[in-house]
């Protein structure tokens, strides 16, 4: 009885197997979906639990950090637009974490400060990173964490991300689609 001619994996058909094609595209999308996921239910953690958001917690840190920031600068620091800061602003001053005082000037400037209160909260304030993944990254090297945040930058650079208006409207009147068949 012969043998039948077989490959190393088992399979008789080596020449009609071919690997499947890697879909970076679709690993990459469904990772930063996963991210995004992440960090919307780490949000919500933080306002049941500490009556924060995210974007309310990462304007709090930066005001205090500032010391005094105007809502524009703070807007182009924290990538989003002043329009969404300045809901987000409102909410953090209805807590007494924060104040708002026209520039005596120039009028048109709003200079945000951070309360005593406010003060008080950002230094026990829980980061606005999961605490896993703070946990994570302490346990990687200077050099890791630098190839992470190297790597999310440049994915915004790729996406050409750092200029975009966060407004609930996206208009897609010029993009063309192609046709599905």
């Amino acid at each position: 009885m012969a043998k039948s001619n077989t490959s190393a994996t088992g399979s008789g058909n080596t020449a009609t197997q071919k690997n499947p094609v890697k879909r970076y595209d679709l690993q990459i999308l469904q990772a930063l979906r996963q991210i995004m996921r992440a960090v919307d239910l780490h949000s919500k953690q933080l306002s049941i639990k500490y009556s924060i958001t995210t974007p309310q917690l990462v304007c709090l840190l930066t005001i205090v950090d500032n010391k005094t920031i105007t809502v524009a600068a703070l807007a182009k620091q924290i990538h989003l637009s002043p329009s969404t800061v300045v809901g987000i602003l409102d909410r953090l001053e209805d807590k007494k974490l924060i104040s708002r005082n026209r520039d005596k000037q120039d009028r048109r400037l709003v200079k945000i400060k951070p309360t005593t209160k406010g003060k008080k909260y950002a230094k026990s304030a829980p980061s606005p990173l999961q605490d896993k993944l703070m946990e994570s990254l302490s346990q990687l090297s200077d050099l890791e964490q630098t190839a992470i945040s190297l790597s999310l930058t440049k994915i915004v650079e790729m996406m050409e991300a750092e200029e975009i208006d966060d407004s609930p409207l996206l208009t897609t009147e010029h993009i063309n689609r192609p046709e599905l068949t």
